[in-house]
């Protein structure tokens, strides 16, 4: 592993990406194309260090909108009959997850709606805790954009999940989302050296899979799915933040496109899998 140009008793992953020279946490700035040095961000306007000390630092507003999303659809549910304690309501029925609606009845869109919606008031609770925890670390270093993204795919990937394992199960829920900025969060701590967050991240994961695993009526296809999506999405981040590309913003999209169009294709298939013969 390479040594900071700065301190040359840091190793490090991570190099500047405009002139390659290997850079430690405290010697990153995050600019709109990248991590540079600090001789190549002063060529740049409104850079950011990033360090252990701020890499949740920062502004978050796709964090609070989607907060606010699905609890105002958690409010729509409640108008629509839904109970505060289970997954019942006219809005679980029509927007819910499951592989007849998807495939029978040609009801694409449950593959989103369905990670808007929560079984009852907990189920909403830890959700938004969780959204609002991972949200605040990791869209500040991330940026908004990259941020939405990886929430998006990861959403696809755990509905595919979800499909996979339980296709006639009504599936509701942010979990396989959250799950994406776990495994995300925890791969963009690594990348960018700093281990301390990342081994603190690591364990909230472990956490959250021994409960998955261990609790009953919870999606594990969901979870993992989205553990999986988020983790590729993170993967197309810290790429692209390495080298040298004229748009790395777009490219990174695009390849995030890809990414959901592979689950929404995944989420398809496994539909029409799951679908009984009768039906």
């Amino acid at each position: 592993m390479a040594s900071c140009y700065r301190h040359p008793g840091r190793e490090t992953n991570v190099s500047c990406s405009s002139c390659a020279r290997p850079i430690c946490p405290d010697c990153m700035i995050s600019t709109p194309v990248g991590m540079r040095c600090p001789e190549c961000a002063r060529q740049r306007p409104q850079v950011r260090p990033v360090n252990v000390r701020s890499f949740g630092g920062g502004s978050e507003p796709a964090t609070y909108v989607l907060i606010g999303l699905n609890v105002l659809v958690f409010l729509a549910e409640m108008l629509g009959g839904g109970s505060a304690t289970d997954a019942s309501g006219s809005l679980i029925r029509d927007a819910g997850l499951n592989a007849v609606a998807v495939n029978a009845d040609g009801e694409w869109w449950r593959i989103i709606t369905a990670g808007f919606l929560h079984a009852g008031l907990l189920h909403l609770a830890f959700n938004m805790f969780a959204l609002y925890v991972l949200g605040t670390l990791l869209e500040p270093a991330v940026g908004t954009a990259r941020f939405v993204a990886i929430y998006m795919v990861s959403l696809l990937a755990g509905s595919c999940g979800a499909l996979i394992l339980d296709p006639l199960v009504n599936t509701v829920g942010a979990s396989g989302a959250v799950f994406g900025l776990m495994s995300a969060a925890f791969i963009m701590a690594r990348h960018r050296g700093l281990e301390q967050v990342a081994s603190q991240i690591g364990l909230y994961v472990v956490i959250n899979l021994v409960f998955t695993f261990s609790v009953s009526n919870i999606s594990v296809g969901a979870h993992i799915g989205g553990l999986i999506g988020g983790a590729a999405a993170a993967l197309v981040v810290a790429f692209f933040e390495r080298r040298r590309v004229p748009n790395p913003l777009a490219t990174e999209m695009a390849a995030m496109i890809v990414l959901g169009g592979i689950a929404i294709a995944g989420c398809l298939a496994a539909a029409a899998a799951g679908v009984p013969d009768f039906v």
